[in-house]
């Protein structure tokens, strides 16, 4: 077979997988379009987090996820905090990122489709339009560049986060 119809057949299976995506949207693309990596992270965590001898803050679903989940897109973050989080009571925050401050503190970021938070599937609107950053690894206070309070309003929806959607 030649390299040309393997190449074609692979990209037809990408496409079949994630329907939607196209070749502008692929991981360095992101990068270029949207350069920092968001996290979302309840108050108390990321607080106790930073006081362990490592420091090192991993999500309550990373052991079953295999990973940290990541936002590029700013304009996404309302609507993932309200699919996976809404339900999730506290104070939040956005942990704002670059996959370039994440692997000097040793950790990868891949970009790749949406994929479930613990038992929450992600099957919110436009979830197959991009492709998102996963944090092969837990997160650094020193990968993170700036923090942003998240608000909410009394019945747990997300409304805005400050300084980066509002």
């Amino acid at each position: 077979m030649q390299i040309k119809t393997l190449f074609t057949l692979a990209l037809a299976m990408v496409f079949a997988i994630q329907p939607g995506l196209s070749l502008a949207m692929d991981g360095e693309n992101m990068k270029k379009k949207h350069p920092y990596v968001f996290h979302l992270i309840q108050a108390d965590l990321w607080e106790a987090a930073k006081t362990t001898s490592d420091g090192i803050y991993y999500p309550p679903t990373y052991k079953q996820d295999g990973f940290t989940h990541g936002t590029a897109n700013p304009e996404k973050l309302l609507t993932v905090a309200n699919h996976f989080y809404q339900g999730v009571a506290g104070k939040w925050l956005c942990l704002r990122m670059s996959v370039d401050s994440l692997k000097a503190t040793g950790v990868e970021t891949v970009f790749e489709g949406t994929a479930p938070v613990g038992d929450t599937p992600a099957d919110f609107e436009g979830s197959n339009e991009e492709l998102y950053p996963h944090i092969l690894g837990g997160i650094s206070p020193e990968a993170v560049l700036s923090t942003h309070q998240v608000i909410r309003t009394q019945g747990g929806e997300f409304i805005a986060i400050e300084g980066i959607a509002e």
